[in-house]
């Protein structure tokens, strides 16, 4: 089964999937991968732009990969924003789609605690694209694309 969990920067998603994943599942998350990718004492969420490029590349590829292996593993996809097509993708795998929002109010003061300045444009832009879809505030919730 093929998870995406979205949400806001800040929200918790990397949380839920610690919560819900088993050892013998894939996660796919950008954030784990730059780490692993990254020399040591890098920044857990602020990467340098070369290093974002190849992240990038191999994370399209363990997607790719990893949604062969669906029959037989469980896949967890981190995926603040997804494109139209991506949501059409996801639904043609039959994706379970995982949100992950605690609230505005909440999310604008962990980025001010944790993140970087920039995600605080990341966060109002996913609230911007998806005012109107129905999902209180709760830590998750789940949506049918």
């Amino acid at each position: 089964m093929l998870y995406v969990i979205t949400g806001p920067p800040g929200a918790g998603k990397s949380s839920y999937i610690q919560a819900h994943a088993k050892a013998r599942d894939i996660v796919i998350d950008m954030d784990l991968m730059a780490l692993a990718m990254a020399g040591p004492g890098a920044d857990h969420h602020n990467h340098p732009e070369v290093l974002l490029k190849v992240v990038h590349r191999a994370r399209f590829a363990a997607i790719r990969e990893a949604c062969q292996h669906l029959d037989t593993t469980d896949v967890y996809l981190i995926q603040t924003l997804p494109s139209g097509k991506q949501r059409a993708e996801y639904k043609r795998l039959k994706a379970k789609v995982i949100v992950v929002d605690p609230g505005r109010d909440i999310v604008m003061k962990r980025i001010e605690a944790m993140r970087q300045p920039g995600m605080k444009g990341v966060a109002t832009k996913w609230y911007k694209a998806n005012r109107g879809r129905p999902h209180g505030v709760m830590p998750q919730g789940s949506w049918e694309w």
